[in-house]
């Protein structure tokens, strides 16, 4: 069997996993749970209300919570996706600690020794203004695998830039 098949459906592309901490999976279902139990059957409500007035065409409630409702569904299904992708990844467990992999905590130094700490997470649990990068990221791609020392050169938009890897750990 090719490489590129899935057991279930040959010649298919492999599915692509979601790699994601407990905390980050915790945040999706909790998300999901609020909108499909709570913001869900308040929109139905005020739809289900605002039909009984008659004429749609001009009902405010009826067209903005009809266009809330598409929004929802639309953000329930995207979450479903994501969760059913899921690989839950205890970063605390991990046995290689020397290495920057899922959950590692690097500590950077570019040429001027300016020092960036970032996380490495899951895509859906980013964060750039407080230094959780996401796992698909391009630092995040240059970094997995990385020892203390090590030199990443990383491709961005404005150029390439190279860091040095100073120190790893795991929370």
């Amino acid at each position: 069997m090719p490489a590129s098949s899935s057991p279930s459906n040959p010649g298919a592309p492999p599915r692509k996993t979601n790699p994601i901490s407990p905390a980050g999976y915790a945040a999706l279902k909790a998300r999901y749970d609020h909108l499909l139990g709570t913001e869900r059957p308040a929109i139905a409500e005020i739809v289900n209300w605002a039909a009984g007035n008659g004429d749609r065409s001009e009902n405010g409630d009826y067209l903005y919570g009809r266009k809330r409702m598409r929004e929802i569904d639309r953000e329930l299904g995207h979450l479903a996706r994501r969760m059913k992708a899921a690989r839950v990844i205890e970063p605390h467990e991990q046995v290689d600690r020397s290495r920057a992999f899922f959950g590692a905590t690097v500590t950077l130094a570019d040429e001027d020794d300016e020092r960036r700490t970032v996380t490495l997470v899951g895509d859906d649990e980013q964060d750039a203004g407080t230094g959780r990068i996401g796992w698909t990221s391009p630092l995040a791609r240059a970094l997995r695998g990385a020892a203390i020392g090590d030199l990443r050169t990383v491709r961005l938009p404005g150029g390439a830039k190279e860091w040095e890897v100073m120190e790893i750990a795991y929370d």
